[in-house]
This record gives structure tokens, sequence and C-alpha cells, in this order.
């Protein structure tokens, strides 16, 4: 064999009188063989594998940059690559597009197929959106990751006013950042369950009273706790608002926006009952006022902030449109067919309780969903089985689109248990790559922190703080995401 000076190897003639179309490449991957040739290469000549066909006649250098390691003897190219990964990219020379195996870290695939220079448009579309999915998990990864990072962070350069209004959100939007916070979230579950018991229990008459007019109205007790619980409202929504970093994107917010309707009607009732009386009449005024108070049944919503499980089912109902929407389409045309079925069915009975068609459609809904309330029901033979089909019907329309839903549900809510555990490993994983990095210039430094702040509260954040800072421009890069967030599942 030649040394790394040497430009040509000997089974190679200077001429290039082999021609590349002709000549025989072996590829050995992670112990796997396989035998190229250079007209099945040479189709995508931008590729490393490419590469191979033209690098013989450059020496040692320009073979060793595009392989690990080579044997002349066999020209066989080695390299310390993942081999199932590259059992899928060769398909492209053969079929011209690529189909990712179940098993393999998209990821890491995608990472394969940077090395092997094969551009990603070669990627079939399925795998492409199984990509696209795991590329959105990292980013929800790291948006946790620095979510938390920035919470453990003090910015000395701040204003005093900045860091009061993060510690103001942190203390009402994050409840694990701390024990008073936990409380605070607690009081809050507690006033929304009050005040939504309240409002139920004021509507019933033995425990109203009679004003000077006779109207019947709420007990001023009962009247008194909803005022507080109104006002916990306000003043948890105003500083939330004061302290939120984007006022625009929060005020706009779904759960923002169900906090002010559940506020709201409180203060414009108030506004109507002091004042409107002098602009309208007062059988208008109580209206209006009983018209707000029915809107009371938005604060309801509001615990869908302190509970993970509601947030989880709309957002499996978002993600449902399409069998929610097939499901309202199949009740749709049967309750049109069988409304329609069933008033000509029973014209022939002179006590039929079936007057028109649309009539009918009241009919056809609750017996297709399997209500029955019985207050017009069909009295013919004929009448009567086509209710019995109809709501045969209805129970296989509505069974048919519950599976992907529920599907959806425990789908989502096993990824945001994921997410979360991968999140507190990133965290590990930084502090411990932090403590090793700095284990040799600031082992001094530390001691030095732990002598000072032995009995120091703020001790074990400190030390955090001091372990991730190094590592936060590493959410920002695809690259430094090798962690075991990579495995494949």
């Amino acid at each position: 064999y030649k040394m790394a000076g040497d430009s040509k190897f000997p089974d190679v003639d200077s001429d290039g009188s082999e021609k590349s179309e002709e000549m025989e490449i072996v590829v050995n991957v992670g112990g796997v063989r396989q035998v190229f040739y250079g007209d099945n290469l040479n189709q995508y000549p931008g590729t490393r594998l490419a590469e191979l066909v033209s690098c013989l006649s450059g020496g040692y250098d320009s073979i060793f940059s595009l392989c690990d390691d080579y044997d002349p003897g066999k020209r066989e190219f080695y390299f310390d690559r993942d081999p199932d990964a590259f059992k899928c990219i060769i398909d492209v020379y053969y079929f011209g597009e690529i189909h990712m195996k179940k098993g393999i870290c998209p990821i890491c695939f995608k990472n394969e197929m940077e090395f092997w220079k094969v551009d990603l448009k070669f990627l079939d579309e399925c795998c492409k959106a199984h990509l696209s999915e795991k590329k959105e998990e990292l980013e929800e990864i790291a948006r946790r990751v620095q979510l938390i990072l920035d919470d453990l962070g003090v910015d000395a350069s701040e204003s005093r006013w900045k860091r009061c209004q993060k510690c103001i959100w942190k203390f009402l939007e994050k409840p694990e950042s701390s024990y008073p916070a936990r409380v605070i979230a607690v009081l809050s579950f507690l006033f929304i369950l009050i005040s939504s018991v309240v409002m139920c229990v004021g509507t019933i008459p033995d425990l109203q009273v009679v004003d000077a007019e006779g109207n019947r109205m709420e007990h001023p007790t009962l009247d008194s706790i909803e005022t507080a619980c109104i006002g916990w409202f306000t003043m948890e929504y105003v500083l939330r608002l004061i302290s939120s970093p984007n006022k625009l994107h929060f005020a706009l917010s779904f759960m923002n926006i169900v906090d002010v309707l559940a506020i709201l009607p409180f203060y414009v009732s108030l506004t109507l009952t002091h004042l409107g009386a002098k602009l309208m009449e007062l059988s208008n005024v109580q209206q209006a006022v009983q018209a707000l108070r029915i809107m009371r049944i938005a604060r309801i919503f509001k615990l869908a902030r302190h509970s993970s499980g509601l947030q989880t089912l709309t957002y499996a109902l978002k993600r449902s449109f399409k069998e929610l929407g097939l499901l309202l389409m199949y009740l749709a045309v049967g309750i049109f067919v069988f409304s329609a079925l069933g008033y000509t069915m029973e014209q022939s009975h002179p006590e039929t309780l079936f007057k028109s068609i649309p009539q009918s459609f009241w009919w056809a809904i609750i017996t297709m969903t399997t209500v029955g309330y019985g207050d017009i029901y069909p009295k013919t033979t004929l009448g009567k089985l086509n209710a019995a089909i109809s709501f045969l019907c209805g129970v296989i329309a509505i069974a048919l689109p519950i599976h992907p839903i529920i599907n959806n549900f425990v789908r989502y809510y096993n990824k945001q248990r994921v997410l979360e555990t991968a999140a507190k490993h990133e965290l590990e994983l930084m502090e411990l790559n932090s403590a090793e990095g700095k284990a040799a210039g600031s082992r001094s430094e530390l001691e030095d922190l732990s002598r000072e702040g032995k009995d120091d509260p703020f001790y074990s954040s400190r030390i955090k703080v001091s372990h991730s800072d190094t590592f936060i421009h590493l959410l920002s890069e695809e690259k430094n995401y090798r962690t075991r967030l990579q495995s494949c599942k």
C-alpha cells in the first residue's frame, strides 16, 4: 500500500481508464457490506456515495474526508454510522424515494440523511409528517426547558419593576414554582367552585327574598359571597394582566376571554341597576340584568385553567373536528331521511302527531340520539318500523367516530406526560454536563459558595442557575439535541 502522501492508488489507472460507470464500490456501514456500481451512484452526484466514485484518484486526503477508513485491496469504504438508517437511505439510488422504517428516531434519521448528503425532498410525505411531529415535540421540550431556566435565572440588568412583574407572573401562573403559588392556585379553584355553587343555590325559591315591589331576588348573604368571589376574580385578572410579558397575547387568549366573560356581567348588571333605571323602564332593566346573570355560567370554564384533564379534552376535540364533522353529517342525513319517512307513513293515522316534516326533525333527533322524550311517537306499524331502524342507525352513527376521539385524547395526554418527563431529563443532563465541564476550573468557587451558603435558603436554586445558564444556547441549536431525547421509541 502507498503512504498518505501518495496521490494515486495502484488499482486505479492514472489516466482514468476504468470508467466510473463500471466501477464497483464496496461500502461497509456498521458491519453491513453493500456493493454499488458507479452508474447507480452517479444518478445523484451530490451525495456522499457518489463522491466515493471520484475520490480514489485524489489520495488518502480525499478518501478520508468522506469515510472513516478504507481498504485499498478490497476497495472497501468503512463508515461508523447507523446501518438500519443506511438501508433506508440507499433506496434513493434504486427507487428515487426514501421511506423511514418504524422504530428509527426521525431526528436521527434526518441527521443520517444530512451525513450522506441526500436531500430531504426524497423523503416520502408520510415520513416527512412524522419528522415534523418530532420536530414540534423537540421545540415544545426546548420551550419548556427555556421557561424553567427563565424561572431559575435572575438577570441583574433588569429593573426592579421587571423583576417584580416576573415574580407576580410566576406567583399567579405557575403553581409549581413555589408553595405559596400552589396555595393561591388552590384558593382560586375554591373561589370558582364557591361562586358556581352560590349561583345555583341562589335560584332556590326558599332561599330567595322578596323586595319592596314583590319581586324575588337572591338572598343578601349569597349576594355578598358572590361579590367577594367577583372581587377575587377581578384582582387576579388585573394582576395577571399587569405582570404578563405580552399583554396583547394575554388579552386575546381564549381562557382570558372566558375570565372577562365571567367578571363582566357583574359590573354591567351593577351599572344597569344603579344607573339604568334613569335611562330606561325598570322592567327592561330587570330583563337585561337577568340576561346578564345567565352569563355567569361562563365562570365554570375557569376550571380548565387548573385542570390538565379539561385542557387535554379541549385539545382532543380540536384534533377531532373531522370525526365530529362526519358524525354531524351522518346524523343530518339520517334526520332528514327518517323524519320524511315518518311523516309520510303517519299520515294515514287519524290521530297522527307528525304535523309536518320540520316538526318531525325533532322526533328524528331525539330518536337517533336514543333520548326518546315520548312527546312525539309513531302510531302505525310502518311508522314504528321506521323508528326502530332510525335509532339503530343513530347508535351506529354515534359509535363510529368515538374511537378516534378517544385515541386523540389518550395520545395527547400521554404525549404531554412524555414531554414533561423529557424536559426534566434535559435539565438533569444540562446540570450534569455543566458540573462536569466546570469541575476542574470552578471547584474552589463551588466550595466557597457552599461554605458561604450553608445556611442560605436560596443555596440550591443558586447552584441550579450556575449549572444551567451555560447551556441555554443549546436550545436554539438543533444539532446539539443529541441526548436521550433522540432515543428511538
